[in-house]
Protein backbone atom coordinates (compact mmCIF):
# COMPACT_ATOMS: atom_id res chain seq x y z
CA UNK A 1 0.00 0.00 0.00
CA UNK A 2 1.21 3.50 -0.76
CA UNK A 3 -0.02 7.03 -1.01
CA UNK A 4 2.69 7.76 -3.59
CA UNK A 5 1.82 5.74 -6.72
CA UNK A 6 4.15 8.00 -8.72
CA UNK A 7 7.24 6.53 -7.00
CA UNK A 8 6.35 2.86 -7.62
CA UNK A 9 8.53 0.93 -10.03
CA UNK A 10 6.63 0.73 -13.36
CA UNK A 11 7.33 -3.03 -13.41
CA UNK A 12 4.88 -3.43 -10.52
CA UNK A 13 2.11 -1.80 -12.53
CA UNK A 14 2.45 -3.84 -15.73
CA UNK A 15 -0.58 -5.93 -16.80
CA UNK A 16 -0.84 -9.15 -14.83
CA UNK A 17 0.93 -7.83 -11.74
CA UNK A 18 -1.07 -5.38 -9.66
CA UNK A 19 -4.01 -4.79 -11.96
CA UNK A 20 -6.19 -2.95 -9.47
CA UNK A 21 -5.58 0.29 -7.77
CA UNK A 22 -7.96 1.18 -5.00
CA UNK A 23 -7.98 4.86 -4.16
CA UNK A 24 -8.87 5.73 -0.59
CA UNK A 25 -9.51 9.45 -0.27
CA UNK A 26 -9.28 11.45 2.92
CA UNK A 27 -12.53 11.09 4.90
CA UNK A 28 -15.37 13.58 4.63
CA UNK A 29 -16.78 15.36 7.68
CA UNK A 30 -19.02 12.42 8.70
CA UNK A 31 -16.13 9.99 8.28
CA UNK A 32 -13.84 12.21 10.35
CA UNK A 33 -16.46 12.39 13.10
CA UNK A 34 -16.69 8.58 13.22
CA UNK A 35 -12.90 8.22 13.20
CA UNK A 36 -12.60 10.77 16.02
CA UNK A 37 -15.20 8.82 18.02
CA UNK A 38 -13.10 5.65 17.64
CA UNK A 39 -9.94 7.41 18.82
CA UNK A 40 -11.77 9.16 21.67
CA UNK A 41 -13.42 5.95 22.87
CA UNK A 42 -10.86 4.88 25.50
CA UNK A 43 -9.71 8.37 26.46
CA UNK A 44 -11.01 10.59 29.26
CA UNK A 45 -12.96 13.10 27.16
CA UNK A 46 -14.22 16.24 28.90
CA UNK A 47 -17.83 17.42 28.54
CA UNK A 48 -16.79 20.42 26.40
CA UNK A 49 -15.24 18.30 23.63
CA UNK A 50 -17.39 18.65 20.52
CA UNK A 51 -16.45 15.88 18.06
CA UNK A 52 -18.70 17.20 15.24
CA UNK A 53 -17.00 20.61 15.57
CA UNK A 54 -13.54 19.02 15.53
CA UNK A 55 -14.54 17.05 12.43
CA UNK A 56 -15.49 20.32 10.69
CA UNK A 57 -12.19 21.95 11.68
CA UNK A 58 -10.04 19.08 10.43
CA UNK A 59 -10.91 19.13 6.74
CA UNK A 60 -8.34 17.21 4.71
CA UNK A 61 -6.99 15.20 7.65
CA UNK A 62 -6.64 11.45 7.28
CA UNK A 63 -7.49 8.80 9.85
CA UNK A 64 -3.84 8.73 10.93
CA UNK A 65 -3.85 12.53 11.36
CA UNK A 66 -6.99 12.32 13.51
CA UNK A 67 -5.49 9.53 15.64
CA UNK A 68 -2.38 11.67 16.11
CA UNK A 69 -4.57 14.66 17.04
CA UNK A 70 -6.41 12.75 19.78
CA UNK A 71 -3.21 11.14 21.10
CA UNK A 72 -1.46 14.52 21.19
CA UNK A 73 -4.43 16.01 23.07
CA UNK A 74 -4.33 13.14 25.56
CA UNK A 75 -0.67 13.87 26.33
CA UNK A 76 -1.43 17.46 27.36
CA UNK A 77 -3.62 16.73 30.40
CA UNK A 78 -3.55 13.54 32.46
CA UNK A 79 -7.02 13.83 33.99
CA UNK A 80 -9.14 14.54 30.89
CA UNK A 81 -9.07 15.95 27.38
CA UNK A 82 -10.77 19.32 27.01
CA UNK A 83 -11.52 21.27 23.85
CA UNK A 84 -8.55 23.52 24.71
CA UNK A 85 -6.19 20.52 24.50
CA UNK A 86 -7.71 19.46 21.19
CA UNK A 87 -7.35 22.98 19.77
CA UNK A 88 -3.75 23.26 20.97
CA UNK A 89 -2.95 19.84 19.48
CA UNK A 90 -4.58 20.80 16.18
CA UNK A 91 -2.49 23.97 16.00
CA UNK A 92 0.65 22.02 16.86
CA UNK A 93 -0.02 19.54 14.06
CA UNK A 94 -0.94 22.22 11.49
CA UNK A 95 1.58 24.96 12.32
CA UNK A 96 4.22 23.34 14.53
CA UNK A 97 5.14 23.64 18.19
CA UNK A 98 4.66 26.94 19.98
CA UNK A 99 7.91 28.87 20.52
CA UNK A 100 7.22 31.28 23.36
CA UNK A 101 10.92 31.61 24.09
CA UNK A 102 11.62 33.42 20.79
CA UNK A 103 12.74 36.92 21.76
CA UNK A 104 11.25 39.69 19.62
CA UNK A 105 11.32 43.41 20.12
CA UNK A 106 8.16 45.50 20.08
CA UNK A 107 8.75 46.76 16.52
CA UNK A 108 8.96 43.18 15.20
CA UNK A 109 5.87 42.10 17.10
CA UNK A 110 3.96 45.10 15.75
CA UNK A 111 5.06 44.34 12.17
CA UNK A 112 3.94 40.71 12.55
CA UNK A 113 0.59 41.90 13.97
CA UNK A 114 0.03 44.21 10.97
CA UNK A 115 1.03 41.40 8.59
CA UNK A 116 -1.39 38.88 10.13
CA UNK A 117 -4.12 41.52 10.37
CA UNK A 118 -3.74 42.09 6.63
CA UNK A 119 -4.35 38.40 5.91
CA UNK A 120 -7.35 38.36 8.25
CA UNK A 121 -8.91 41.60 6.98
CA UNK A 122 -8.66 40.60 3.32
CA UNK A 123 -9.97 37.11 4.16
CA UNK A 124 -12.90 38.59 6.06
CA UNK A 125 -13.85 41.04 3.31
CA UNK A 126 -13.65 38.74 0.28
CA UNK A 127 -16.80 36.72 -0.44
CA UNK A 128 -15.03 33.55 -1.63
CA UNK A 129 -12.34 33.31 1.05
CA UNK A 130 -12.52 30.69 3.81
CA UNK A 131 -13.59 32.09 7.21
CA UNK A 132 -10.79 33.17 9.53
CA UNK A 133 -10.60 30.80 12.49
CA UNK A 134 -7.65 32.21 14.45
CA UNK A 135 -5.02 34.94 14.26
CA UNK A 136 -1.89 34.92 16.40
CA UNK A 137 1.54 36.49 16.61
CA UNK A 138 2.83 33.71 18.85
CA UNK A 139 5.51 31.92 16.80
CA UNK A 140 4.87 28.29 15.85
CA UNK A 141 7.19 26.09 13.85
CA UNK A 142 8.94 28.33 11.34
CA UNK A 143 6.18 30.97 11.31
CA UNK A 144 6.43 34.16 13.36
CA UNK A 145 2.63 34.27 13.50
CA UNK A 146 -0.22 33.00 11.37
CA UNK A 147 -3.80 33.46 10.32
CA UNK A 148 -5.70 30.17 10.22
CA UNK A 149 -8.63 29.99 7.82
CA UNK A 150 -10.80 26.89 7.81
CA UNK A 151 -13.53 26.17 5.25
CA UNK A 152 -17.11 25.79 6.47
CA UNK A 153 -17.41 22.50 4.62
CA UNK A 154 -15.25 20.04 2.71
CA UNK A 155 -14.24 21.29 -0.71
CA UNK A 156 -13.79 19.02 -3.69
CA UNK A 157 -13.62 21.74 -6.34
CA UNK A 158 -12.31 25.28 -6.21
CA UNK A 159 -13.65 28.01 -8.49
CA UNK A 160 -11.52 30.62 -10.21
CA UNK A 161 -12.93 33.32 -7.91
CA UNK A 162 -12.06 31.25 -4.84
CA UNK A 163 -8.50 30.90 -6.14
CA UNK A 164 -8.24 34.65 -6.75
CA UNK A 165 -9.56 35.38 -3.27
CA UNK A 166 -7.11 32.87 -1.75
CA UNK A 167 -4.24 34.59 -3.57
CA UNK A 168 -5.47 37.96 -2.32
CA UNK A 169 -5.53 36.63 1.26
CA UNK A 170 -1.96 35.34 0.87
CA UNK A 171 -0.86 38.78 -0.37
CA UNK A 172 -2.97 40.59 2.23
CA UNK A 173 -0.09 40.50 4.67
CA UNK A 174 1.95 42.67 2.35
Amino acid sequence: ATNRVDVLDPALLRPGRFDRQIVVDAPDVRGREKILAVHAKNKPIGPDVDLPRIAKLTSGMTGADLMNLMNEAALRNKSHISMAEVNESMERLMAGPERKNRVMNEKTRRTIAFHESGHALVGHLLPNADPVHKITIVPRGRALGYTMSIPDEDKFLVSRNEMYDELAVFLGGR
